[in-house]
């Protein structure tokens, strides 16, 4: 059903292989996207720099469109779709 293919990586430019095992994981987890950097490129951008931990996520105070409490959300929000606490964002992915 699946095959190997061969892909370039966007980082380093070197040719890496998409085995038919990794190819059929993707498709399992709904992954439409094939990966865009080999192995080697991947680990590197998941290891932290030396000496030092990834920095902190920047946090945007946002009001709840559905119950109005405040809360902290990790992206800066924008005006034309609303944003919800953790809370009612929960209640309403899953009315969708």
């Amino acid at each position: 059903m699946f095959e190997d293919k061969t892909l370039q990586c966007r980082e380093c430019g070197q040719s890496f292989e998409f085995t038919a095992g990794e190819r059929e994981f993707y498709q399992l987890k709904g992954l439409l996207n094939e990966p865009g950097r080999c192995p080697d490129c991947r680990q590197r951008r998941r290891t932290p720099m030396p000496g030092g931990e990834r920095a902190p996520r920047e946090m945007h105070s946002i009001v709840c469109a559905e119950c109005g409490k405040e809360d902290q959300v990790p992206f800066l929000p924008r005006n034309d779709k609303p944003v919800y606490c953790s809370e009612c964002f929960e209640q309403v992915r899953v009315r969708r």
